[in-house]
């Protein structure tokens, strides 16, 4: 955890709520692509295209994704989060789109019990 933190030190702060509200809407943006590459292969299992296509978004979703689960930390010391917060934060990255919600109701600065 220290070297996360350590990485991040050195970026001022809102570049850093920045970074992680432009990767929340990423990561759902990347479910949606996953989701339509998936009906894709369903009606279409032997065609080269989709199975391009969904590695091609899987990764990109898994890019995301991580980027998510690293911003979190500075996300976590910046938002002052306490330890439900997190984990709320930490499972919206599981659920589907769910990372909009930790943006919208998690990282805010005015949030009523801090």
């Amino acid at each position: 955890m220290n070297i996360i933190e350590n990485f991040f030190a050195k970026y001022p702060q809102d570049k850093i709520v920045k970074w992680f509200k432009q990767v929340c809407l990423a990561e759902a943006i990347s479910w949606f692509f996953l989701f339509s590459a998936m009906v894709w292969i369903r009606y279409d299992r032997e065609g080269i295209l989709p199975t391009i296509y969904i590695i091609i978004v899987g990764n990109i979703h898994g890019l995301f994704f991580t980027l998510y689960l690293l911003l979190l930390l500075p996300a976590r010391k910046i938002f002052e989060w306490d330890d439900e917060d997190t984990v709320f934060a930490l499972l919206a990255a599981f659920f589907p789109f769910a990372t909009i919600w930790a943006d919208k109701k998690l990282g805010r600065f005015d949030r009523e019990g801090n």
